[in-house]
Formats: C-alpha cells, structure tokens, sequence
C-alpha cells in the first residue's frame, strides 16, 4: 500500500471499489434470475402459462377413403354357415306366380317375377324356352331338403351344403333366385350340363338386361358348388341390398 496516499482519499477508493463490486454482482444476480426464468418457461410451455388457451394438437387424419379400421372389420363381418349366407323369408304376399313345374308353383317377388316374365317372353322369341323349375322356397321346405334329402346320401354338412344351403341361409328365402331348366332338355334340370344347353346360352348374353346374373359362378368365392342353373335378380335396390350389402 502506498503511505504517500491521504486517508481521506484511500478510504474512497475503497468505498467506490465496494460499491462496483456491489452493483456487479447484482447485475449478474439479475441476469441469472431472468436466464433461469426462460429455462423454466421453455420447459413448461407457453400454452400452460396461467390464462392462455390451450390448443389441442390437431389428429392425423385417416387415410384417403379409407375407414378406421375397427369400424372397416366390423361392416365386413356377415353371418354366415358353411360358405351360405342367412337371408329372412320373403313376405308371403310379396310373391307372384311365374310358372309350374311337376305340377307345383314356381313364385318369385313381384319385380322379380314380373323382369322373369319379360325375359321368357324374349327369350322365346328366340326360340328358346325357359322352364322356371324353383323359385320360393320357405325355411322349412330348405330345412327338409338339407336334412332329410341330404343325409339319405350319406353326405358329411360341409357336402350337403356345396350342394344345397343349410335352412335359414338359401338364396331362394328371398323370393329373388330362381332355379332355370331348357324345355328341350330337361334331362338337364339341376344339372351342370344344364350350361351346354341354348338356355343357358341365350341366359349367358342376355340374362343381365332383366336384372338376373349367375349366382354361383365356377370358383365363386363362397365355395359353393358350380350352379348354371341357379340365378338370382338383383334389378332394383331391395334385391341388390339383399346379396351385396355388408
């Protein structure tokens, strides 16, 4: 220290020093309160700051044309036996006549029968007539032909129905499927010959224009055995609803 210095003067340089130091420190006090105060902001998120609005963040949206897929499982799902659909009977009097066959009523829905009609009036025409051979049938008539019939060949059920539908699960419940023959052949009826017949020709090219179309087509994906004979009508909503809606 130098002596040469007066008291006075030494004594306010320290004064002075002290308060620099003094100011200093809290101006670094200050700066270090307002770095932490960002921290503690950046960490806690501005839209949880006391009375803003907290937005929520927006969904992913689904895939273009495309369901979430819990809801696309549940409309796929259709009750089903043995490859067979179930269909509920046709009201008795929604059914019209179409024709005979060994001597017992062939009857359809009314649009139905009345489309079948049109196409066997054109189809004779062209010289070729349609024999309508089972339209209708009722749970219970189905239920006779699946046990009793069936079993008397000794047909194991997943047999019985490539061949016929398990009672409650025919297409012809409906009131909309019909069972064709050729009358020049009815050797054929119930055949699967029945498709080297003109009928079956004639029907190949032309059944569409009256709203019928093969029901169960070689390697349908129902696995029911192949059927020329059988067709079904799905010329107006209800029908087209009945075979196609899931």
């Amino acid at each position: 220290m130098n002596d040469d210095i007066p008291v006075a003067r030494r004594q306010s340089t320290s004064v002075e020093k002290a308060q620099g130091s003094a100011a200093t420190l809290r101006l670094r006090l200050s700066l270090g309160l307002v770095v932490v105060g960002l921290v503690l902001l950046a960490g806690w998120g501005i839209d949880q700051l006391p009375g803003s609005q907290q937005v929520a963040d927006p969904p992913v949206p689904e895939e273009a044309g495309q369901p979430p897929l819990a809801q696309s499982t549940e409309q796929d799902r259709r009750v089903s036996v043995l490859g067979h659909y179930a269909y509920a009977e046709a009201p008795p009097e929604s059914l019209q006549v179409v024709g005979h066959y060994h001597g017992r009523e062939v009857r359809l829905r009314q649009a139905a029968a009345e489309s079948y009609l049109r196409m066997s009036a054109a189809a004779q025409a062209d010289g070729i007539r349609l024999v309508p051979i089972s339209g209708f049938r009722s749970i219970a008539e189905q239920e006779f032909l699946f046990f009793q019939v069936a079993q008397s060949r000794a047909l194991r059920p997943e047999e019985r129905a490539a061949l016929s539908a398990p009672p409650g699960y025919s297409e012809h419940h409906t009131g909309y499927a019909i069972d064709i023959g050729d009358a020049q052949f009815p050797q054929w009826d119930t055949q699967e010959a029945f498709e080297t017949t003109p009928a079956f020709r004639w029907l190949e090219k032309n059944a569409a224009r009256f709203g019928f179309e093969l029901s169960f087509p070689r390697g349908n994906p129902q696995g029911v055995s192949y059927e020329p004979w059988h067709w079904r009508f799905v010329g107006d909503r209800h029908s087209l609803e009945t075979f196609y809606k899931r």
